[in-house]
């Protein structure tokens, strides 16, 4: 059987197929603290139909930095996360241990049970 020297070439994107990414955000606000949960949307569509869509989400809490969050959850943030909600948010916080458990197992000990 003879085989052709070349592949018959083939274009994955067929002229004029357009393909085109989209980001959408959602956020809820939880309360009593307005902790913000942010979820991005990246939409892939070809030709205007959507073929693909895939979720991240982020949290933000009260008094975190939001520099580098989307512009939609940074103005939420200016406007729910005044400093009595902010203080309110670190007080409910539980205390930090200042020591810590030793483990159970030491080396060289064996545990049986």
């Amino acid at each position: 059987m003879d085989r052709p020297s070349t592949l018959p070439s083939f274009d994955p994107t067929p002229s004029g197929t357009t393909f085109t990414e989209t980001i959408e955000y959602k956020l809820e606000i939880i309360p009593p603290y307005s902790i913000i949960q942010c979820r991005r949307a990246d939409i892939v569509l070809k030709d205007g139909v959507e073929i693909a869509r895939g979720y991240h989400r982020s949290v933000y809490t009260p008094g975190q930095s939001v520099a580098t969050a989307p512009a939609e959850v940074q103005k939420v943030a200016g406007v729910l996360w005044t400093s009595g909600v902010v203080s309110a948010y670190e007080a409910s916080l539980p205390e930090e241990e200042t020591s810590t458990m030793p483990s159970p197992v030491e080396s060289g000990e064996t545990v049986s049970g």
